[in-house]
């Protein structure tokens, strides 16, 4: 079944490559749509990436952020009598059949609440589940293929990336989680100066619908109507980056599915979030590890890059420091302190494929998310404001939360955090003492012989190092000297 699946995706590209009734454009778009819900995902990250691929295509390709066909409306109802065991007309005071957005794996619909509430509810697709558990089967036996037969393909650790990439989707699948993630961001920034995320109503979700806080606000890649309504284009894209260091830096949660059919700008200029289905989280030494690398790069210091690699085991412990420092500065030093219009990013990645082949770099799937998530970051800034700089924006912000967690305040924090256990611990000290002196005298005499006899041991090869470096010496000066 996995071939006879496989072979299916080669013949629905090859079906609509011949179709001359469509653009290339609308062809693929098609193609994506009709393979299902992991291939339109893909090509709803390269839609934002007009550097990597023709415009035409991107532009065809936005489409499937928010415009894949719907299911219909009967289904529709039915879902919703399944979910709550009434009819929608018992449990909305108005529900609109016909969804405002349809993506690959649910589509949007507005209503109202009994009291008159606007919002916005969400619909997970009918058989949805089984749809996704078939491709990701296929994605399995994929890398498992690719691992196999494929040296480079095993460094690059596909069967774990897939692994990840299974733990997204399904946890996307659920509602009810999807619900508390943007409960969680929504009080992140719960000061509302950046970004606005709507209310979620709890009596009205389930793992299949989801209901929150209608929004009234314009696409993200709308420029004419940005500009219409004076929004600071440049502002934006300023905001955009502050908005996703934050959350990675300070939150270690962030949201992973950030292309423009997820995100909307107010009236008054302020970032609105939607769809948390798909959210990534990173632990305190990811967060560490990433501002080390993205602090040292900004201040162009590439030993301090390679050596942060080589500590955290992204490249073996046998490479030479210098040479892979030099490698860094390659990549790193052409396209440093320019605007995004000028980096070619399709090159780019070219050069970062080659050096992490040179130096064996395996891929870490724990930041695979992070990573996706930085590439539609770039495009979106691209799209904003080609003149952007993102290390000039990005910096302060990292700054700023290095200060917050080796300053000061974060060791007074810290020791808060630990004065429970302390307070524990402390009464504990007089009676731990108490045991270590009361032990048996002649087994604390043997363990402090043992001890000693190991300092003498390595006093002698001391020694024995000493003595053999001088007749080396020695014998080389009566060399020189016959």
């Amino acid at each position: 079944m996995r071939l006879f699946r496989f072979l299916r995706i080669l013949f629905t590209l090859a079906r609509h490559r011949w179709d001359t009734s469509r653009t290339r454009g609308a062809r693929l778009r098609v193609a994506l749509q009709e393979l299902g819900p992991i291939f339109v995902k893909f090509g709803q990250l390269l839609s934002i990436r007009p550097d990597l691929i023709p415009e035409d295509i991107a532009q065809e390709l936005s489409q499937l952020q928010d415009r894949v066909p719907p299911f219909d409306p009967a289904q529709v109802e039915r879902a919703l009598l399944e979910a709550f065991g009434r009819p929608h007309a018992e449990v909305f005071g108005t529900f609109t059949l016909t969804p405002v957005a349809s993506a690959s794996v649910a589509q949007v619909h507005f209503a109202t609440l009994p009291d008159g509430r606007e919002v916005a509810v969400k619909v997970l697709r009918p058989g949805i589940e089984k749809t996704i558990s078939k491709d990701v089967s296929l994605l399995y036996f994929a890398a498992g293929f690719i691992e196999r037969f494929s040296a480079d393909g095993r460094r690059l650790r596909p069967r774990e990336v897939v692994r990840e990439f299974e733990k997204t989707i399904h946890d996307e699948l659920d509602l009810v989680r999807e619900a508390a993630s943007a409960s969680q961001l929504r009080r992140n920034f719960s000061d509302g100066r950046l970004l606005v995320v709507p209310e979620v109503y709890w009596d009205w979700c389930n793992r299949s619908v989801m209901t929150m806080q209608r929004i009234d606000g314009i696409p993200v890649n709308d420029i004419e109507s940005l500009r219409k309504h004076g929004i600071d284009i440049q502002r934006l894209a300023r905001d955009g980056v502050e908005i996703f260091f934050t959350q990675v830096f300070r939150d270690g949660f962030f949201h992973a599915d950030m292309h423009p059919g997820n995100i909307f700008v107010l009236k008054d200029g302020r970032y609105c979030g939607v769809d948390f289905g798909i959210m990534g989280t990173l632990s305190d030494d990811d967060k560490n590890y990433l501002a080390t690398n993205f602090r040292a790069f900004f201040n162009r210091d590439y030993h301090k890059v390679a050596v942060a690699h080589v500590d955290a085991g992204w490249v073996p412990s046998d490479t030479r420091v210098d040479e892979f420092e030099g490698a860094i500065r390659s990549v790193c030093e052409p396209i440093f302190d320019r605007p995004l219009k000028e980096i070619y990013f399709g090159k780019l990645l070219m050069r970062l494929f080659e050096v992490s082949r040179r130096f064996r770099m395996e891929v870490q799937p724990q930041l695979v998310l992070l990573q996706k998530t930085l590439l539609q970051v770039e495009g979106l800034g691209r799209q904003l404001d080609p003149d952007l700089d993102l290390r000039r924006h990005a910096q302060p912000v990292l700054e700023r939360w290095i200060g917050e967690k080796v300053g000061p305040g974060a060791f007074i924090e810290q020791m808060k955090e630990q004065a429970p256990r302390w307070a524990h611990a402390l009464p504990q000290l007089p009676l731990l003492m108490h045991r270590l002196l009361s032990a048996d005298p002649a087994h604390r005499i043997e363990r402090a012989l043992l001890r000693l006899e190991a300092a003498q041991r390595r006093q002698t090869w001391i020694l024995v190092a000493i003595a053999v470096t001088l007749a080396a010496m020695a014998a080389a000066y009566l060399l020189r000297n016959v």
